[in-house]
């Protein structure tokens, strides 16, 4: 099996696994928490390893990061809706 090439492609396969767990019948609440979780437990495996934990720094640190790419995604989302950042049209 080869891996993903693109960001794209590995956000697609999360997708597709997390509407697999929806239509087995979990819930999209818990579905979310449990992605969510996973990315901070991977995260936090990427900045300390498998033994470490982070420090608050650390967690300011991924909590910055996250909110700018839920940011980058959902300026994306309205600009294909044609929608400005307060939601108004373009």
């Amino acid at each position: 099996m080869t891996g993903p090439q693109t960001q794209q492609e590995a956000i697609s396969a999360f997708i597709n696994l997390a509407n697999d767990m929806k239509n087995d019948g979990a819930s999209i609440q818990f579905v979310s928490t449990a992605l969510m979780r996973a990315c901070a437990v991977y995260a936090t495996y990427v900045v300390a390893g498998n033994e470490g934990a982070l420090k608050e720094s650390g967690i300011d640190k991924l909590s910055e990061v996250f909110a700018q790419e839920l940011n980058v995604i959902q300026e994306a989302k309205l600009a294909g809706a044609g929608r400005d950042i307060e939601g108004q049209p373009d």
